[in-house]
């Protein structure tokens, strides 16, 4: 039972630039804590903190 979610980058926000999003999958059944991956943020060129967001 996999669901799309959407990572955004919680440290643009803080810096006032704009924030970078990715969409990914999870199996909703074993996963059920929220996502946080490490992914490339184009406009702070560097990789930053992604979490799930609704």
């Amino acid at each position: 039972m996999q669901e799309v979610v959407t990572l955004e980058c919680t440290e643009a926000k803080k810096e006032g630039k704009p924030v970078s999003r990715y969409l990914t999958t999870r199996n909703k059944k074993t996963v059920t804590e929220r996502i946080e991956k490490k992914k490339y943020n184009p406009f702070l060129k560097r990789h930053t903190l992604h979490k799930e967001i609704k």
